[in-house]
């Protein structure tokens, strides 16, 4: 793509960010903020972790993004029979008795693990180079993804029998942990009106794979001042017990803070938010915005906050509100 400046370019980025909201929005009734912090996932190369009950349409909304960015989707059903092989393929022995590596679901753009909680951690396992290195290693071979390459994983919050609950090494290398609520009166009406009669609506193409590479490296040279740096890490040391800067909170409700990742997807996730609505440069705001999603799955609760009601959002927003600029 050319572009005379990188000014030039983020606004091209934002008139681009707008035509996949009026696209996917033709399809997904409502869920703003969801569809917001996915494209802002996206164009930081992060994956996202989707926390929602049965029929909020997060498949529909993963299979619509998929459309609308011209990207490959697979769509993998996690179980407790899951096998590793399943994921990201298996060498077979062909008619020349020579061994050939048939690829996985895993070699796509976009990948939706469907309930990801539901399978044995050697499998949910499999993902992580995949999601780290973009390459899977089969019989000491490595194969590479084609980038882009986005992991959404879903679970669901409410039955928890038979789960495997995701270690936190894996949790950590989803840049957001993003909750989905049940739509407005108003928008369901919408959505039976819609889903209830013979028309079908597909989305158009706005971007393409080589224009979204583009976009994910202009995000990073977004400049961003000292003081936004200051602010995400000091924010993230608060949310660390027994440490220096340690939060009061922290020390009486965490057992475990986020490590350097967060500070890394705070910035990343702040410039974007930045350049979506209009700025060329991210601000304390900006950090503000995208630090729910991004610490949620990354702190740990102990007995005291559990038992007396306080939430994960609830100490996060404490931090935010008591952080001093």
């Amino acid at each position: 793509m050319q572009f005379s400046s990188d000014v030039e370019a983020v606004d091209a980025l934002v008139e681009k960010y707008n035509l996949l909201k009026a696209e996917i929005g033709k399809v997904i009734v409502g869920q703003d903020e969801v569809v917001k912090n996915l494209l802002i996932s996206i164009f930081c190369k992060g994956h996202c972790l989707l926390v929602g009950v049965p029929g909020l349409a997060k498949t529909l909304m993963v299979n619509t993004l998929s459309k609308a960015l011209g990207l490959s989707y697979s769509r993998i059903q996690f179980t407790p029979d899951l096998m590793p092989s399943d994921i990201i393929g298996t060498e077979i022995l062909d008619e020349n008795r020579h061994f050939r590596f048939i690829k996985g679901p895993v070699f796509a753009n976009i990948i939706l693990a469907d309930e990801i909680n539901r399978t044995p951690p050697k499998t949910q396992s499999a993902l992580l180079e995949a999601m780290q290195e973009k390459a899977v290693t089969v019989a000491g071979t490595s194969y590479h993804l084609t980038e882009p390459f986005f992991v959404l994983a879903t679970q669901n919050p409410i039955e928890q029998e038979g789960t495997y609950p995701l270690p936190e090494a894996q949790l950590d290398r989803f840049m957001f942990n993003i909750w989905l609520d049940y739509p407005s009166f108003d928008e369901e009406i919408r959505i039976v009106k819609a889903t209830t009669t013979e028309k079908t609506v597909t989305p158009s193409v706005v971007l393409s794979a080589e224009e979204i590479l583009f976009f994910q490296n202009l995000i990073r040279k977004i400049p961003v001042p000292d003081n936004v740096f200051h602010f995400a890490v000091n924010l993230v040391s608060s949310t660390r017990p027994k440490t220096a800067k340690a939060n009061s909170w922290a020390n009486e409700y965490l057992t475990w803070g986020a490590g350097p990742r967060a500070s890394q997807y705070l910035i990343l996730g702040a410039k974007c938010h930045a350049v979506l609505n209009g700025k060329y440069s991210p601000d304390i705001e900006d950090v503000r915005a995208v630090a729910t999603s991004v610490l949620r799955h990354r702190i740990v609760r102990n007995y005291k906050a559990e038992a007396e009601g306080i939430s994960v959002e609830g100490i996060i927003n404490h931090f935010i509100k008591t952080m001093v600029i």
